[in-house]
Formats: C-alpha cells, structure tokens, sequence
C-alpha cells in the first residue's frame, strides 16, 4: 500500500483460523472494521476474543487463513502495523520497579515519532501517576498508564483488550470521550470486551464471537431491535385486569405481570398490537425501554446454547 494512504478496512480477517493442540482458538472468522469506527468486539472469557487480537498484532500467527491491518500484511508488515497501531492489553504488564514517567519515556523512545503534546495532554486527562514507581500504583492507576502507552503516539488505530477494567465511574465516561475524540479525527478502535454497557455507548457497530467462531456483527441499534422491549403500562382504577386480559393473548408478549393496576411486560417483534389491544382500556401512563446490549446478548448465547441442547 503506497505511503501515506489510507486503507478502506483499518481490520481485515479472511477465514481466519488459529488452533491450539488442547484448546479451541478462532474458527475461519471473517472480519472487516472499516477505517474511522470503533468497532466492539464482544463474548465472554474463552470465546477467542484475545486470540483475535493477538493474531492481529503477529503475537500469534493463523494455522490458516488471511489478516490484514491498515492495508497491510499482519505478519509481512508486523513492524510498520506496530508502528502505526496503539494496544492496550488485557493482561497489562509493567516494569515493576520504574516509575509512570520512566515507562511513558521508554515506549516513546521505541517510537521516536511520538509527539510529546499528546503524551502530556493525555497524562494530564487521565491524571496519571509520573512519580511512583509501577509498583506501588493501584490497578485503576496502572490501567491509565496503559492506556497513555496506547494512545501517546498518535496511532492510526487503537486495540483494546477490556480497557476500563479497574477505573473508576469518572476515568470511564473520560475513556469514552477519547475514543469520540480518536474516530472524529479519522482513527479507528478495535474494542474488545465483556463489559456490555461499556461496548453500548460508543461502538458503532458490534461483532459477537461464541467459542470461536463469528455469530453476528450488526450496529448496536439493530441488535437492540433483536432484544425484547419492556413496557410498564399503569391503567385506570380498576382497568388492570381488563388489560392483563387483551394482552396476554397476543403473540410476542412475554413475560406478563399484574399488581393491581400495574401491567408489566416484554415485547418482541411489532410494538402495534399492543397499542391496538389497550385501545380499550384507559391508560394512565406507558412507559417502554429498549432492550439494553446486554439483554441481547444473553439471549443470543441462550438461544443458541437451547439450539444446541435440541440437537
């Protein structure tokens, strides 16, 4: 790929597979992350999110398969993808005995183009610890030392293997505006997690990975449509029964309960018959929510477990 140009996939993965002799690792995946996304990567310890990751970056090489990173060769190129690509990894490890500044001054020294304005603004976002030595920070403290290590040159795109684990409510709503901040001036991030409400709020689009293999890869909207709406619906005095009544013939309302005028449910599909069924009845208030990621997610996993359990 000529210098200086841009690729159209930040990530391409063309039935990647990696075996391990006594552990399943990744299935032919296929994967692209278009350039100028964050791009969430989900599934529970174990599923091959890591494993992904690692043959990305040429820590681990495919028993098949093809990877690409920038347009680049992922082994081939391993030093230039290096180069332009920040990680974060989930098993973060530091020299014990030197302090933050020494760590930041030791990665920029591998990296001769990492411009000290942005090291320095990012230490003073995340309050970084500079003056102790690694061993004595917490692990909230470390976490934001990785992450000033993954972003402190400027990189094309940013890999993150759980990125929050250890910060606290403030240094995560901050996390997420860097990573607004990274796709607005044209970067990419390639967010793996487990934390579902993390993923929620800032990807654009989510990949689902299940022992190994790829199950789906939709925007978070519409995986939210997959999920069950839960509605709460208050009647008038003595309407709760009536209402109970016409909802709980109607295909697609689950899990249905009354306490006196109090109606409580999911819905799953079409939200019209519901309206059309309370027509009847004096409605108070109706309140509805979308099903949140994680809501989705785990009936993705139990639907899929069930299907397996049929089989």
């Amino acid at each position: 790929m000529p210098a200086g140009s841009q690729a159209a996939f930040a990530i391409e993965a063309e039935r990647l597979t990696v075996s391990y002799r006594h552990a399943r690792g990744v299935v032919e995946l296929d994967l692209e992350v278009p350039t100028g996304e964050v791009f969430g990567f989900l599934g529970p310890n174990g599923a091959g999110k890591t494993t992904t990751i690692r043959t990305l970056l040429d820590l681990l090489r495919p028993s098949s398969g093809r990877v690409s990173v920038l347009g680049l060769d992922s082994h081939r190129d391993s030093l230039e993808v290096r180069a332009r690509t920040g990680y974060l990894p989930g098993d973060l490890t530091l020299p014990e005995r030197l302090t933050g500044r020494e760590v930041l001054d030791w990665s920029a020294s591998l990296r001769p183009r990492t411009p000290p304005r942005r090291r320095d603004e990012l230490v003073e976002r995340f309050e970084v610890e500079l003056h102790r030595p690694v061993r004595q920070l917490s692990r909230g403290n470390r976490q934001k030392l990785g992450i000033v290590l993954a972003f402190q040159h400027d990189p094309e795109l940013v890999v993150l293997d759980e990125p929050t684990s250890g910060l606290d409510p403030l240094m995560q709503d901050e996390f997420q505006r860097l990573l607004r901040d990274q796709v607005a001036a044209g970067r990419s991030v390639f967010l793996s997690s487990h934390s579902l409400d993390e993923v929620q709020h800032v990807a654009d689009r989510v990949g689902i990975v299940r022992e190994g293999r790829l199950v789906t890869v939709e925007t978070v909207e519409a995986l939210r449509e997959r999920g069950l709406r839960r509605v709460t619906a208050t009647v008038a005095r003595g309407q709760g029964e009536r209402a109970e009544a016409v909802l709980t013939p109607l295909e697609g309302v689950t899990e249905l309960r009354r306490d006196g005028d109090v109606v409580a449910f999911a819905v799953g599909g079409s939200f019209a018959p519901v309206v059309e069924a309370l027509a009847g009845v004096e409605v108070l208030d109706l309140l509805s929510r979308s099903a949140d990621l994680d809501e989705v997610f785990l009936a993705m996993y139990r639907g899929d477990a069930e299907g397996e359990a049929g089989r």
